[in-house]
């Protein structure tokens, strides 16, 4: 498994107690039994990983149990582990920068992390040796741009800036036109946090789309909500929302590394079936990472075989 990764199998271990005394049951009585599938059941529940994932997970621990009375605890784990990896196909987002500027908007509400979370990605990708602007169309909270600004001159990126208070939508215009003008290959669209029931904000968010396509009629290319992992299933809601407005085609879900409940991210693809792009786990720009399947799979479940 990837250091990266090992955060997130930390916050497990760290944040989801119920979840570890499941599976340490398991493995401390070498045999699955109707209390330690009732402990299963509970811990899956708190970890967030909805109902419909958790019911799957215990039928199959279930059967298990009824077709010989006990079953070994790594069948457990590699049961639970199938029914992740089936319940995640199609979940991983492959970027693909074939517009010259490509223009990633990035979108959540107030908290999510949207500020950080652009700068870390513009890191990555200049890291990749990619051309990245900036836009900082962030212009409703006042220590916006200044946060932006602090994230960019320490990483070497590119910005553009307006006052606070400006039209975010002619910040984003001003933005577009820079990076065709330098030859930029990406372009970064950090906007205002807002909640997804202000009619108001959200409109802002459509004319900043409208200005956008005009330019090019594709763009934004991508336009990703940036979820908080520690919120859990209460994500979902306001991603339905904003999907709604904004014809969401990506996720960022960040704070995964300290989080009881990281199962949020099955829930939250199973009922959006919106490709997951990148997990935030941490607070360095080295901790914003390609979402993989196989590693979040393994971060829940290698961690119980480990530590016996």
């Amino acid at each position: 498994m990837s250091g990266i990764f090992n955060k997130l199998k930390e916050g497990f271990i760290r944040e989801t107690p119920t979840f570890q005394r499941a599976y340490k049951k398991i493995f401390r009585d070498k045999y699955l039994d109707l209390s330690s599938i009732e402990a299963l059941e509970e811990s899956l529940y708190e970890a967030d990983f909805g109902v419909e994932t958790t019911e799957e997970m215990i039928s199959l621990a279930q059967k298990a149990f009824q077709s010989n009375g006990k079953s070994a605890p790594l069948d457990i784990a590699k049961l639970g582990a199938k029914v992740l990896t089936d319940a995640l196909e199609g979940s991983e987002g492959v970027l693909k920068l074939d517009a010259q500027p490509s223009v990633i908007c990035l979108i959540g509400i107030n908290g999510a992390g949207k500020t950080t979370t652009t700068a870390k990605l513009g890191f990555q990708l200049k890291k990749d040796g990619k051309k990245v602007l900036i836009g900082a169309c962030d212009t409703f909270r006042a220590a916006a741009n200044e946060q932006l600004m602090s994230w960019t001159d320490r990483l070497g990126l590119e910005i553009v800036s307006s006052s606070h208070g400006a039209d975010a939508a002619a910040v984003a215009f001003d933005s577009y036109n820079t990076a065709v003008k330098k030859e930029m290959n990406c372009l970064l669209l950090d906007t205002a946090g807002r909640l997804h029931t202000k009619t108001n904000l959200m409109e802002e968010l459509s004319k900043m789309k409208r200005v956008l396509a005009k330019q090019n009629g594709e763009s934004p290319h991508y336009r990703w909500l940036v979820v908080d992992g520690s919120l859990g299933s209460n994500s979902i809601e306001q991603a339905k929302v904003f999907h709604e407005h904004f014809d969401i085609n990506g996720l960022i879900v960040t704070k995964l590394d300290g989080t009881s409940r990281g199962g949020a991210v099955v829930g939250i693809f199973r009922a959006l079936k919106i490709p997951i792009y990148f997990v935030g786990l941490g607070e360095s720009e080295n901790d914003l990472r390609p979402f993989s399947i196989q590693e979040y799979v393994d971060a829940v479940f290698s961690s119980q075989e480990e530590d016996q």
